[in-house]
């Protein structure tokens, strides 16, 4: 049988205590198989983004003893950060990278929610490929209201996790696990601190769109209950206005399909959109790695044609500004060069 290799990327609600990082990243290497491919901490978001890669089991057991040292070491009551969280451990995607399917991945996610509720006493949510039912598909549809909000959930029969007590713990919060395919996490930055300029834009290029309003600025509420919304411009993508610090505001983006949706497509019409309050974008930014065809698919867009792969690559780095926060290294930054796939 061919060697599987599996990508996991657990979302830790801290990005400023460096020891508190090390020392979950510390445990999750204690797994012999795993490689650790990226650590990235937003102190603004403060959360911290892991990438692991390895054997399916290996992988698991990897999150589950990061899991372990969060849980003891994050205090949900006292966390403030820019980013949407319910959790210490807020979510912990398993990913197939090759010789794996997305059914087995959905099996690893079964595996770890069980696992961590067995262990830990945490409530866990399946989402993506692995959820089961419909409104727990979109991380964003669970997530809503955040951590603040689950107190008041978990008394709800309606909000019972998959894994777990259907009981709050204020100190660790609640978990999502599931089996999805690469996601690209990629914020744009502008040359403004007016977040609710990003905003804007964020909502004209996200699926789920804006909500629809009436004459008198009120929502237009469907018969199903639902508020009316007016659809983005691209698929598979979410996005949102952020702030990257207190000077410059972004649009923050999860692609969910790179091959539906570009990270040069993407970036082009945030220029676009920008350039109506006149602004300009100022950096690219990747939170965490990237495949490397969506890489070699803006290079071919900006370059015009196709080329060798250090070509396009160069190119790609250039047009989508990923050069202006630091040194793009691709053994880093592309998971094909840096899991030697």
């Amino acid at each position: 049988m061919e060697h599987q290799l599996v990508e996991c990327v657990p979302n830790f609600s801290e990005g400023k205590d460096k020891e508190i990082i090390n020392a979950i990243t510390s445990a999750m290497l204690s797994v012999e198989g795993v490689r650790l491919l990226d650590v990235d901490m937003g102190v603004d978001f403060n959360r911290t983004v892991v990438t692991i890669v390895g054997p399916p089991n290996s992988v698991v057991e990897s999150a589950l003893r990061g899991t372990e040292v969060a849980l003891e070491s994050i205090d949900m009551t006292t966390h403030k950060g820019e980013h949407a969280r319910m959790g210490a451990v807020d979510v912990v995607p398993f990913i197939p990278v090759s010789n794996i399917t997305m059914e087995e991945c959905v099996g690893l996610a079964e595996k770890y929610g069980e696992e961590a509720s067995n262990r830990f006493n945490l409530p866990v949510y399946l989402y993506a490929k692995a959820a089961r039912r419909d409104d727990r598909i979109n991380l964003p549809d669970i997530r809503r209201g955040e951590y603040e909000s689950f107190e008041e959930k978990l008394g709800d029969s309606n909000w019972a996790p998959e894994y777990g007590p259907c009981i709050f713990n204020s100190k660790s919060g609640v978990t999502a696990t599931g089996a999805r395919s690469i996601l690209i996490a990629y914020n744009v930055n502008l040359d403004t601190d007016n977040k609710s300029i990003t905003n804007k834009i964020a909502g004209k290029l996200r699926s789920s769109g804006i909500l629809k309003k009436d004459e008198n600025g009120e929502k237009i509420i469907r018969e199903d209950g639902k508020a009316e919304r007016i659809p983005g411009r691209f698929e598979c993508l979410q996005g949102a206005g952020w702030m990257y610090d207190e000077n410059t505001a972004q649009v923050s983006m999860n692609l969910l399909d790179y091959t539906i949706t570009g990270l040069h497509e993407v970036t082009d019409a945030i220029r676009e959109l920008a350039s109506e309050t006149n602004n300009s974008t100022t950096a690219g930014e990747l939170v965490g790695l990237v495949p490397l065809q969506a890489i070699l698919d803006s290079g071919r867009h900006y370059l015009g044609h196709d080329a060798e792969e250090s070509v396009l690559i160069q190119n790609a780095v250039e047009g989508l500004q990923l050069d202006q926060l630091g040194d793009f290294i691709i053994e880093q930054r592309i998971i094909e060069y840096a899991a030697g796939v």
